[in-house]
């Protein structure tokens, strides 16, 4: 493949460790060009103005920006590129503006090759991920044991130290925990989460 045609790949995670080993991955690729790597989302839209990738390789769940949203935006504005979401959940909310989704954990030959179909084929590639439609059970699902029992603790009016306390853990992790469960049920503050915890049946 000639150098004007090779792939060209933007990467966006919020995770530097994850894009460091992506970066180490593929530029190792005679057939692909990696044309930026940005581990924020908002900023990542106004890269792709000035380098529009063949196909953007991102994840779901980033705290700058929602990645559904992000993907959207990216989509609208550029409809003709390619996303494929690795993700480390094994379930997605919606499918009509992606063309592929992987777990974090796919081996590398196995994304080399869907990247490539991907682009060069136009197929679409979702392995053996659970695709789930409803938000309803997409947001319940990406909520670890843990963190439901934290949320029922909250609801018992427990404050952090009583829930550090008795879930045998530190104030810190329990603090870690509450961040990521707002993150998550995409909540602001307490009332908020006490009342998405009721409609998704968290709260018993």
């Amino acid at each position: 493949m000639e150098t004007n045609n090779k792939i060209k790949i933007a990467l966006v995670d919020d995770h530097q460790m994850f894009l460091d080993g992506m970066i180490s991955v593929l530029s190792n690729q005679k057939e692909f060009e990696i044309v930026f790597v940005e581990n924020n989302p908002q900023v990542a839209l106004l890269k792709i103005r000035t380098n529009i990738p063949d196909i953007l390789i991102s994840d779901i769940s980033m705290p700058e920006m929602n990645g559904l949203e992000f993907i959207k935006m990216v989509k609208k504005d550029f409809p003709h590129v390619k996303i494929l979401v690795l993700s480390m959940f094994d379930s997605l909310q919606s499918v009509q503006d992606i063309d592929g989704y992987l777990l974090k954990e796919t081996n590398t030959e196995e994304l080399i090759n869907i990247i490539t179909d991907i682009v060069q084929n136009d197929t679409k590639h979702f392995g053996s991920r659970q695709i789930i439609e409803n938000s309803f059970d997409f947001k319940k699902s990406i909520l670890t044991d843990r963190e439901k029992e934290v949320i029922q603790l909250i609801a018992n009016e427990c404050t952090t130290d009583q829930i550090a306390e008795k879930l045998n853990t530190s104030k810190s992790t329990i603090e870690t925990h509450r961040k990521n469960i707002f993150y998550k049920l995409q909540v602001k503050n307490i009332a908020g989460l006490i009342k998405k915890a009721i409609y998704l049946g968290v709260v018993k």
